[in-house]
């Protein structure tokens, strides 16, 4: 029998303080990608711990942590059948919300419980704001970046994490869990981004995803900017100091399995690429870069229907999300 995963099966951790924001921090949408869920179950640690040497130490909010794609991470894999970080379009999840869970496949079921728990959550808090974080890490080395939906806010939100800022990459992903549930759900106003920490198995991109999350709860209020000791600032800081600080998304290179999409080693996120170099292979022979650019998300992996993206350094906004 088919089953919806909910309420503490999903639950990572959840941290209460006085009134404030209801903060949704996803860990493994992608079954390969368990970073975010390392460093949220550290993250719970560090502040059950803050008061005992930080006694005026004072939360806002209600903090939780929840899973993704529990089937793919018992699987450890990106997906079981379909990219569960696809489904999010509002027709879909109707569609998944009101159908009988036998007729439902493995990551529409995952949609099922995700929905469920955070409007279980939204019901039960009742806030006045709510604002999602997305962990994510990629096969490919070095490079971290943060994604904004598209609003000001969440570029705001998104500039907050230390990171490079891709700005528009929502514009040809569809269906992406910030996506869903930016700007507004159950008629309360909502802020989402999605931040990505380095390769999948660098023990660092646990590190940077615990940064991230501490400085999404300071931009937010729900911690003082000198609470909760986070010394991976610095690696964020050190470790994207050489990369543009905004950049735009100028090519994506989808394929299907009939292509044999193929990359070619050595590339790492953020590596730069003139146009005509050789980048990949597939069916029809080689593929070279349509442009010049900083390649990112090179698919070094057997799931995915991305080979990689192009992006171009931008601007720093001042107060616009592009």
């Amino acid at each position: 029998m088919k089953k919806v995963v909910t309420g503490k099966d999903r639950l990572i951790g959840q941290h209460d303080g006085v009134r404030g924001p209801l903060i949704i921090v996803m860990g493994g949408i992608h079954g390969n990608e368990i970073a975010g869920i390392k460093a949220l179950k550290l993250l719970f640690k560090m502040l059950q711990d803050e008061p005992l040497t930080n006694p005026s130490f004072e939360f806002k909010g209600r903090l939780i942590g929840l899973y993704g794609n529990l089937a793919a991470i018992k699987a450890k894999k990106r997906f079981v059948e379909v990219d569960l970080n696809r489904q999010w379009t509002p027709e879909h999840v109707a569609s998944i919300l009101k159908s009988p869970n036998h007729t439902l496949n493995s990551e529409e079921l995952e949609v099922k419980g995700i929905c469920t728990s955070i409007r279980n959550e939204v019901k039960s808090y009742r806030p006045e704001k709510i604002i999602l974080l997305d962990l994510h890490t990629t096969s490919a080395e070095d490079g971290i970046f943060s994604i904004p939906s598209g609003t000001a806010e969440s570029y705001q939100l998104a500039k907050a994490l230390f990171a490079p800022v891709i700005s528009n990459l929502t514009d040809t992903l569809h269906g992406t869990f910030m996506q869903y549930f930016d700007v507004s759900y159950l008629g309360v106003p909502s802020v989402a981004a999605t931040f990505e920490s380095g390769r999948h198995d660098d023990p660092l991109s646990v590190n940077r995803s615990v940064a991230a999350i501490v400085n999404c709860l300071r931009f937010v209020g729900a911690v003082r900017p000198e609470d909760v000791e986070s010394r991976h600032d610095d690696i964020l800081k050190s470790y994207t100091a050489h990369l543009p600080r905004l950049a735009r998304m100028a090519y994506k290179h989808p394929f299907s399995a009939k292509d044999q999409f193929r990359m070619r080693p050595g590339y790492r996120n953020f590596s730069p690429v003139k146009k005509g170099d050789y980048l990949a292979d597939d069916i029809n022979g080689k593929i070279l870069s349509p442009l010049t650019g900083y390649i990112l998300m090179p698919l070094y992996q057997v799931q995915g229907s991305e080979g990689f993206f192009i992006v171009t350094e931008q601007k720093p906004m001042g107060h616009s999300a592009g």
